[in-house]
C-alpha cells in the first residue's frame, strides 16, 4: 500500500512541476491576479461555479475571498453560485439543471464582474452557459480546466488548462492555484503594515 501512496503523491508533484516548469503559465496566473484586483478596486464581484469536486473548490475559493485568506481584512464579495440549495433546486426543477448557474449570473453578475468558471472536462453544460451569460452581460470569465480544455477554452478570457488528464490531480492544482490567487490579492489589496 505505501507503494500506491507514494505514486499518488509523485504523481501529485509531477503535475505541479509541469505548472511549476510553465512560464507562460505563471504569467497567466499572473494576469488572473491583477484581474481580481481590478475588479474589487472598481468594487465589483467574483463568482464561482463548478460541479462535484470544482463545486467544493468554487466554494473554498470564494470563502477565502470573502472571509479571509491569511490574516484579518475587509471581505471582499465572491459567491459560489451553488451555496443556495433552494434556488439551485428550484431553477433545476423548472428550467433544468444546466440553466442553474446562467440564471444566476444573468441575477447578480454586471459588467466589469469576474466568473471563475471551473470543470476538469471543460465540458459541464450548466458552466458552459454559465460562461456564455457572464461574457453576454460584459463579465471576465476565467476557465479552469484539464488538459484537454473542452468547449469552455473557446469561452474564456483567460484559460487555465492543469496538464493532466487525471481529474484529482486536476483539481489539486485548481485548488493550489486558487489559493496563489488568492494570496497575492488579499496581499495587494490589503498590505501588511510592519
Amino acid at each position: 500500500m505505501q507503494d500506491q501512496i507514494r505514486k499518488v503523491i509523485e504523481s501529485s508533484i509531477a503535475v505541479k512541476q509541469l505548472v511549476l516548469e510553465d512560464a507562460a503559465m505563471l504569467a497567466l496566473i499572473e494576469e488572473v491576479v491583477r484581474c481580481c484586483i481590478d475588479v474589487y478596486e472598481r468594487d465589483g464581484k467574483i463568482l464561482f461555479c463548478g460541479n462535484g469536486g470544482s463545486a467544493a473548490d468554487a466554494q473554498h475559493l470564494a470563502a477565502e475571498l470573502s472571509g479571509r485568506f491569511y490574516y484579518d481584512r475587509p471581505p471582499l464579495y465572491a459567491e459560489a453560485l451553488h451555496v443556495n440549495t433552494s434556488y439551485l433546486t428550484a431553477v433545476a426543477n423548472d428550467y433544468g439543471y444546466d440553466e442553474s448557474y446562467a440564471r444566476m449570473v444573468r441575477a447578480a453578475g454586471r459588467p466589469g464582474d469576474l466568473l471563475f468558471a471551473l470543470s476538469t472536462s471543460g465540458n459541464s453544460p450548466n458552466v458552459l452557459r454559465a460562461a456564455a451569460a457572464a461574457r453576454a452581460a460584459g463579465m471576465t470569465v476565467i476557465g479552469f480546466t484539464g488538459q484537454a480544455g473542452g468547449q469552455l477554452a473557446t469561452q474564456c478570457d483567460h484559460f487555465l488548462a492543469v496538464p493532466s488528464t487525471d481529474t484529482p490531480r486536476i483539481q489539486e492544482v485548481h485548488l493550489l492555484v486558487g489559493h496563489l490567487i488568492c494570496e497575492l490579492v488579499e496581499e495587494r489589496l490589503f498590505p501588511k503594515t510592519k
